[in-house]
């Protein structure tokens, strides 16, 4: 008797028990996106990317088209059982729309689902995707107010894109005011804040610099510089 024909008869008895094992399915990225940074007082724009996972290895970014846009290999120490790496964050350059149309870095980065693909230092899979979008909202209009040792920042409700940008709707999840070392993230309800009391008697007279950002249920932001007048 052929092997194959005394396989099957073993099957077919009970004989043998065949097992089949699916490969292991891929870790999910804790977190993983880009997203578009605009500077509307300096009139530049970048993309920017963030991802966190425990213990990772190896990773890369593929973009709609199937083309890998950024790859990075933990060496050494990072490539090692329990010394991989967690977060990573990074700017890309933020080239200024005088210099470079709006349409030549957004053809560079086109909309749809962005694939994270990685391992961990033990060898095991991850995997996440990300939707990317070309929704970006226009910069706040803000004013700022000083009397005494109160510091108040207001800015009006961001609605739509800014002039010459891709007309698309525009949903505004948050606001993030940036006044060093001070920040905070308030919700899209909100239109001012006042600097806690304690942080404005430690700036001193002169002029400070803050910034407004609107922040896209895309995770697209704009940013808006201007300065207050401590006398």
């Amino acid at each position: 008797m052929r092997p194959t024909k005394l396989l099957l008869q073993m099957l077919l008895s009970g004989a043998v028990l065949l097992t089949l094992h699916a490969p292991a399915r891929a870790a999910q990225f804790e977190e993983a996106r880009i997203f578009i940074e605009y500077n509307s007082t300096d009139n530049d724009l970048g993309f920017h990317v963030f991802l966190d996972a425990e213990d990772w290895k190896t990773v890369k970014i593929v973009n709609p088209d199937g083309i890998t846009i950024f790859e990075a290999n933990g060496k050494g120490p990072y490539g090692r059982l329990n010394q991989g790496l967690s977060e990573m964050f990074f700017e890309g350059a933020e080239p200024s729309l005088d210099d470079v149309p709006l349409e030549e870095l957004l053809a560079q980065f086109p909309e749809g689902r962005y694939r994270f693909q990685g391992t961990r230092a033990d060898g095991s899979r991850l995997t996440s995707a990300s939707s990317f979008s070309h929704a970006i909202p226009a910069g706040p209009v803000v004013s700022s107010e000083v009397d005494g040792d109160t510091i108040v920042i207001s800015w009006q409700h961001v609605t739509g894109p800014p002039p010459g940008f891709p007309d698309e709707p525009i949903t505004i999840v948050g606001y993030q005011i940036l006044v060093d070392p001070f920040q905070v993230t308030l919700p899209a309800s909100s239109t001012q804040v006042t600097l806690p009391r304690e942080f404005a008697q430690t700036l001193g007279r002169g002029s400070h610099g803050f910034e407004v950002l609107a922040i896209e249920a895309s995770g697209n932001q704009t940013i808006t510089a201007a300065s207050f007048e401590v006398p």
